[in-house]
């Protein structure tokens, strides 16, 4: 599921960044970015939270109707999982001016990702293709990393300008479950006996 996605923002991007020649990378911004068969500018979205979004649970099981519109299965509804990323931009190293063009980079995917507040239908890959209900996605302002020193002390590398970034899928985990056959009549038969004396 995570690889779909990574696949699927890749392709969002991609498709819409107004930069060219910038590769994406889903490896972490440590100080031996970028990895082997990623070339420079490129931006890194490291996936680095993954938790259920209660808020969403909800207890309504879903229908499934035969075509007699009579209830055939039922299914819980999938758990929705919040995915956040740490995106970071990543200049050329033959670049004049590095910070210049990775603000630069960070801008033009921040107008990209501000302007789907879902993923669009079009750039699902995999399991998510189809997916109900949508895969909303936000900027979010509170970062999910307790903090970000420690963080990039543990990258290895120095501090950089970053957008959190948090797409909600759908994780179904629930086998369907055949409904009962409701009874349509029902019918009691009296038999009289007679007892010979």
């Amino acid at each position: 599921m995570f690889h779909d996605l990574d696949a699927s923002l890749a392709t969002l991007v991609s498709a819409e960044l107004s930069l060219s020649g910038v590769d994406i990378s889903f490896d972490g911004p440590d100080d031996q970015f970028p990895p082997a068969g990623v070339r420079l500018p490129a931006l890194s979205f490291f996936l680095y939270d993954v938790r259920e979004d209660i808020e969403l649970r909800t207890a309504e099981w879903e229908e499934e109707r035969d075509a007699a519109g009579r209830v055939a299965r039922r299914k819980r509804p999938p758990r929705r999982v919040a995915c956040s990323y740490l995106i970071t931009a990543w200049p050329s190293e033959s670049t004049p001016k590095p910070a210049e063009d990775e603000h630069r980079l960070l801008g033009e995917v921040l107008k990209v990702l501000l302007r789907h507040p879902k993923v669009p239908a079009e750039h699902l890959r995999g399991e998510l293709a189809g997916q109900e209900p949508p895969v909303p996605t936000r900027i979010i302002a509170e970062n999910r990393l307790q903090s970000l020193g420690e963080f990039w002390q543990a990258m290895g590398g120095k501090p950089k300008a970053a957008l959190h970034y948090c797409v909600t899928v759908s994780f179904d985990v629930f086998a369907p479950v055949e409904a009962a056959t409701a009874v349509s009549r029902a019918g009691v038969v009296l038999a009289h006996h007679s007892s010979a004396t």
